[in-house]
């Protein structure tokens, strides 16, 4: 009995660490409490999550590489056995900056499933070299949404923030969620969070070494 005890409370602060952890990998406190564009659209979030890491190479080089990101086009830069294990009908991941594209606008629709699903982001803030904001209410299957089984309200912000002089950059990627009903908070908090310890390190480790690799962005078409 007092082994299975034990188990259970190791389990519990193994869990406890790893959903910490996947809502604030990479982040400092002052960047998990600063205010980003976003944060008044999704005003009482199930969940937050706030990442961040350092990429040596300026703003400039870096912000080609989010505007290709999404379902058949850029992919977000993670590894090709994570999409192949939760993504297997995406391309892999580019490993050069893509002219054709590499720009969006407001309004434009960042998908992340193939068309039948409807799944995607709609950017609704790009300052550029700054900050993209992106938007989605479709992040379920198409079934639920259709019979309104469940509901999600999802911002994704990226910020890119000049260091070292110029000669660097501080990516900051913070994630925002409201969803309904009960269950699926509860399947957020249990599943998503530590899933997106593995996804959200893995992109910015991803954006990060192409972006420093690169230098200068590339010329000429894909």
């Amino acid at each position: 009995m007092r082994t299975l005890t034990t188990a259970m409370m190791v389990a519990a602060g193994l869990g406890a660490a790893v959903h910490r952890l996947g809502r604030t990998y990479g982040s400092t406190r002052d960047e998990r409490r600063m205010t980003l564009p976003g944060d008044d659209l999704v005003f009482d979030p199930t969940v937050v999550c706030t990442h961040a890491t350092t990429i040596n190479t300026p703003p400039e080089r870096v912000w080609p590489w989010l505007l290709q990101v999404g379902w058949h086009r850029g992919g977000w830069y993670t590894a090709r056995w994570v999409d192949r294990l939760l993504f297997p009908d995406n391309w892999p991941s580019a490993d050069r900056v893509i002219p054709e594209l590499a720009r969006l606008a407001l309004g434009d629709f960042v998908p992340d499933g193939s068309p039948e699903t409807h799944c995607g982001f709609t950017v609704i803030d790009l300052q550029p070299e700054r900050i993209l904001l992106l938007r989605s209410t479709s992040h379920l299957p198409l079934s639920w949404r259709q019979r309104g089984l469940a509901g999600l309200d999802w911002t994704w912000v990226f910020r890119l923030q000049p260091v070292d002089g110029g000669t660097g950059t501080r990516f900051v990627f913070r994630w925002r969620a409201d969803v309904h009903p009960w269950w699926m908070r509860l399947a957020t908090h249990a599943l998503i969070v530590p899933a997106d310890l593995v996804m959200s390190r893995d992109m910015l480790r991803g954006l990060r070494r192409r972006a420093e690799r690169s230098g200068l962005p590339a010329a000429g078409p894909g």
